[in-house]
């Protein structure tokens, strides 16, 4: 009974937390309208790049701006259970992962930003689809 328990854990523990690099839907838009149309730094379109080429994520990755502490900053989604999310200024300088990791509390660097960050708007989203 143990050995089964065990093997359902472990099986449910890997399905979540591997990179999903099953083959996509083709025909589905990789991008929200959104990001098109802002007026995003190099470094952010950049990463927006290249998360579009690695395979789709579960859940799929987005990336929202913020204002805090008077300037804009972007926090990314984490992939997966108890990995960390990341905040970057607008120069792509990783600043803290605000959430996540095992406690779900983040590094612990930018104990503030929940409490002090504004004007949430969603940048990005990945749309792929599993087949």
């Amino acid at each position: 009974m143990k050995t089964l328990l065990l093997s359902i854990f472990a099986a449910s523990l890997f399905s979540c937390c591997s990179q999903k690099v099953q083959k996509t839907n083709e025909d589905s838009t990789t991008t929200s309208t959104t990001a098109r149309n802002q007026n995003l730094p190099n470094c952010i379109k950049k990463l927006i790049k290249d998360f579009e080429t690695e395979g789709v994520q579960n859940p799929p990755r987005k990336i929202y701006s913020y204002t805090f502490r008077d300037s804009t900053v972007y926090y990314v989604t984490a992939v997966c259970c108890d990995n960390f999310s990341d905040l970057y200024n607008n120069k792509c300088n990783l600043m803290a992962h605000p959430d996540g990791g095992f406690t779900g509390r983040g590094d612990g660097k930018i104990k503030d930003f929940k409490s002090q960050a504004t004007n949430e708007q969603l940048v990005w989203q990945d749309t792929r689809t599993f087949k």
